[in-house]
């Protein structure tokens, strides 16, 4: 059965959201086809900072706290559409309180939540979160909703409804059986499908041979691959994936690191191993340069001993040097720099305008307690020079 906000009396209207207002003289248009749909977590964050973590059986306080709307697909859709995309989701809450205030803020800044269910038992999902002062990392706790999702709650013709017209379609990895139905029709339309590859999880294999497009924590590469090193990993996970167009790792306060596949040029390209050609790029970084860059390699016959070779492009993408003074929190660093390549990929931006853009996207939410407080809306003044 799906949502209604009739069904929750002080939900927030899509028509009551406010946006930014836009200064069409400093901004470029937005993307003509800007509908994204993304199928996975919702949740409410409990963040509460402490001065440094407990050790076991401590008692200590916290120095702040704060509720607000957390889960990697609706932070990351709540990113796109305060950059002007309009975004829907498929997932599930349950009818109470946490229910009802995940569905109001996502509401409240514009996305469509149409396609969410609704469970009149059990309970939505939530999160503690605990923030070290000390060492600016955060601790998770996380609870999961019930009854889970599945498959047979999502109607085909709501599925049908919830893909049409969409420019992408996006995966946190969770939900696993529901988002392989999705994911199998949004590749019968050829949609194209961008995959968070967080950490290894139940049916995320099956869900990665649909990909267009991976974007993965530092860890999972090599995890996923058996790979050597990072570069390797990647190298291999375009050889094991053909639909994959390019695969994105990210490495926090370090960047990024990008393997494009290239299907047209380069046929004259000389072989080069992949560590190299990421080392001699690492050498091009301008170190006195605060605000992300990109640097990227031609198009290059890519090879990794044991591995195989690919066609393609390396890039590496440097993350803002945030003064310590201004780094709050990095809780959903990641579900902003993927929201901020939604939009990028919905704009046809360029991998070395994308990169840059996406890190000061994910930067701008580091400033601020929490995985939403921070995100930018497209008018940032931040953001002006990277659109």
């Amino acid at each position: 059965m799906l949502s209604s906000l009739s069904r929750f009396p002080n939900a927030v209207s899509p028509c009551l959201f406010t946006r930014a207002k836009m200064s069409s003289e400093s901004l470029p248009p937005l993307p003509e086809r800007r509908i994204v749909l993304g199928c996975g977590a919702v949740s409410v964050d409990f963040l509460a900072t402490v001065a440094s973590y407990p050790n076991p059986d401590d008692k200590i306080r916290s120095t702040s706290l704060k509720v607000q709307g957390g889960g990697n697909t609706g932070n990351a859709l709540t990113c796109a559409a305060r950059l002007g995309l309009n975004p829907r989701i498929i997932s599930k809450v349950a009818n109470d309180a946490q229910g009802k205030s995940i569905l109001e803020e996502l509401e409240a800044d514009g996305v469509n939540t149409s396609f969410l269910i609704v469970s009149e038992e059990g309970n939505s999902p939530f999160t503690y979160v605990i923030v070290d002062n000390q060492t600016k990392t955060r601790t998770c706790i996380h609870t999961p909703g019930y009854p889970p999702l599945i498959p047979e709650e999502l109607s085909q013709s709501s599925l049908s409804s919830a893909l049409n017209g969409a420019n992408m379609v996006y995966f946190d990895g969770r939900l696993h059986d529901t988002a392989l139905v999705v994911a199998k029709e949004a590749a019968r339309k050829n949609i194209p499908i961008l995959i968070d590859a967080e950490r290894k999880r139940e049916g995320l294999d099956d869900l990665l041979n649909f990909a267009s497009y991976v974007i993965c924590s530092e860890k999972f590469p090599q995890a996923w691959t058996e790979a050597p090193s990072v570069p390797s990993a990647l190298l291999s996970m375009l050889l094991r994936l053909p639909n994959l167009k390019f695969v994105i790792v990210t490495l926090g306060e370090d960047g990024c690191i990008m393997l494009e596949r290239s299907v047209n040029g380069g046929s004259n390209a000389g072989e080069m191993d992949v560590h190299c050609l990421l080392e001699s790029l690492k050498h091009k970084k301008d170190e006195s340069k605060t605000i992300p860059m990109c640097i990227s390699s031609v198009v290059t016959k890519l090879s990794a001993n044991g591995i195989g070779t690919v066609m393609g492009r390396l890039f590496i993408g440097t993350a803002e040097k945030i003064p310590p003074s201004e780094l709050v929190d990095t809780t959903g660093a990641g579900d902003a720099f993927i929201g901020a390549v939604l939009y990028a990929l919905c704009a046809g931006m360029p991998p070395e305008k994308m990169l840059p853009f996406a890190a000061q996207v994910a930067a701008s939410g580091c400033r601020a307690l929490g995985a939403r407080t921070g995100l930018p809306h497209r008018t940032d003044p931040r953001l002006v020079t990277f659109l």
